[in-house]
């Protein structure tokens, strides 16, 4: 009985996680530029949206794990390895606040002056 609860929560801490990755995946592909991934030289934008768009729903409407672990991994790919792609080209690099490619951690590098 204890066994059965385990699995079945198991289950859906799974479901909401990989369900939750994809959905986050495809809403940085959409948000992303579409010459963003020509420039980046990845995939076009309308194929990453068709992979994670099916990826979604294929978790949605048949939660099995193998369909789920497939499509992680599509996910995956596309936020380590396309996503910061994207952001380079885009100018985005992660930095807040706008500064010049010659800052520090502390501030403008001046070379020792």
């Amino acid at each position: 009985m204890l066994r059965a609860g385990f699995d079945s929560l198991l289950s859906l801490v799974m479901f909401l996680i990989f369900t939750g990755f994809a959905v986050a995946a495809l809403v940085f592909a959409a948000m992303a530029r579409e010459d963003a991934y020509r420039a980046a030289e990845k995939q076009t934008k309308k194929f990453w949206l068709i992979v994670l768009g099916i990826n979604l729903a294929l978790n949605l409407l048949f939660p099995m794990l193998f369909l789920q672990i497939a499509g992680v991994i599509a996910a995956i790919v596309f936020i380590v390895d396309v996503r910061p792609a994207l952001q380079q080209v885009s100018g985005g690099g992660g930095r807040r606040g706008g500064g010049s490619s010659s800052d520090g951690p502390y501030g403008p590098y001046n070379g020792g002056r």
